[in-house]
């Protein structure tokens, strides 16, 4: 049985939720909404669908970790399938197969369907791959749901409604590093694009600025003042209000796109402020970065509070804990759940706390000659040998991790 057979059977239902919103897992695409908010229905349902669809036709993130992490993600769902579904659906697009998805495919012995065979029988078990035709409104939760699944949901009913449970493939790499590895989410896979002399695939740390992003894809110059920022791919994306140095990469930022102000007025959609720039760019035809080329390591983040702020009101941003002047490790968390619906944030970078506010915590990075001063609300992760689940708790510096028994189980 994998390691990670063993430390999910340990961890009771209610407390997979419990353990994603500690370590601020929010969905790395489209909204960004709180994940734990979808697994507090672990209970009443029985299937999850990983959405591995990636429309965007400058996205390779999810592609990327389905080929090249393959062993760990099969892990991941001998686990979930062994404690928490009765099966697990990758909705995959047809023509991404050979050259991205057929290591996954067999490494987990999976039933297959082809675009003419969905929707799947609903007697299926274990590990199923469905593929689509390529189409990039089969992206969409609700579209695809209805293909793979044949759900079709009316009004404000959401997937947990019918049994399901919907991720995207970087948010699930992330659950599984707070579920597995006991890691807060700190990270973000990133493509940069549009007006830039290249195409970046890029790792960075939650929070870097938008100028850092721009200056590894070649733009040192500056925007030009015909020119703004959008958060997103060329279908679905936003523009930044913010200016490059002041805007912070968050959890749900995939790609960031320079775009002519002019092009941006002219393919906006309705009152949401959403943009389409599919037609104005051949996308498709331009040179790509297909996996991550760099880890950015900036001199200074801004964490946000709420990752997505169209969300406030329905999301709580998250309460910092920590006060300017505090020294920092990455990992460390920096503030906690609010009450309602909030998720924990967490220290992307070791630093100093330069400011604290109700949008977000400014960190700069630390210089070699800092010294680390001790804090009395830090907060670490630590795995408890007993019953396998993450909690926060004291770090331990000396001892082995893996010996560290939990109040539950003393």
């Amino acid at each position: 049985m994998s390691v990670t057979r063993e430390q999910l059977r340990g961890v009771e239902l209610p407390e997979f939720a419990v353990t994603l919103r500690n370590a601020g897992v929010a969905g790395a695409g489209g909204a960004g909404f709180p994940s734990y908010a979808k697994w507090e229905h672990l209970e009443s349902v029985d299937s999850l669908l990983v959405n591995h669809q990636e429309s965007e036709p400058n996205y390779y993130m999810d592609k990327w970790l389905g080929r090249e992490r393959t062993d760990e993600l099969v892990a991941l769902f001998e686990g979930l399938l062994d404690h928490a579904f009765d099966r697990i659906v990758i909705g995959a697009k047809w023509t991404d197969r050979q050259e991205w998805v057929g290591d996954l495919e067999r490494a987990t012995d999976a039933t297959i369907y082809e675009p003419d065979e969905l929707p799947i029988d609903e007697s299926e078990r274990g590990v199923v791959v469905a593929y689509t035709e390529d189409k990039y409104e089969f992206g969409m939760e609700s579209v695809l749901l209805r293909l793979v699944a044949g759900v079709v949901m009316q009004g404000e009913e959401l997937p947990m409604d019918h049994g399901w449970i919907v991720q995207n493939t970087e948010t699930l790499w992330n659950v599984r590093a707070a579920l597995v590895d006991g890691e807060p989410t700190t990270r973000k896979f990133v493509h940069v694009d549009g007006r830039v002399p290249r195409h970046r695939f890029l790792e960075v740390p939650v929070g870097t600025p938008a100028t850092d992003l721009l200056e590894a894809a070649g733009r040192t110059d500056g925007l030009d003042e015909n020119e703004v920022i959008l958060d997103g791919g060329p279908g679905w994306c936003f523009e930044i209000d913010d200016s490059p140095d002041e805007f912070g990469v968050r959890k749900r930022t995939n790609c960031l796109l320079v775009m002519e102000e002019s092009v941006v007025e002219e393919n906006r959609l309705g009152g949401g402020g959403r943009v389409n720039v599919l037609a104005p760019a051949a996308w498709k035809h331009s040179v790509h970065e297909i996996e991550p080329t760099e880890t950015i390591v900036p001199g200074r983040v801004e964490v946000p509070l709420i990752t997505n702020p169209n969300f406030e009101g329905v999301v709580t941003p998250s309460e910092p804990i920590v006060r300017p002047g505090d020294e920092l490790e990455e990992g460390e968390m920096i503030a906690r759940p609010g009450d309602g619906i909030s998720i924990a944030q967490h220290a992307p970078i070791d630093g100093t706390v330069t400011g604290v506010d109700d949008r977000s915590i400014s960190i700069d990075a630390r210089g070699e000659s800092a010294t680390e001063t001790a804090t009395s609300h830090r907060v670490y992760w630590t795995w408890c040998a007993d019953c396998g689940r993450y909690v926060p708790g004291p770090k331990l510096r000396s001892a082995d991790p893996t010996t560290y028994v939990c109040d539950r189980c003393r």
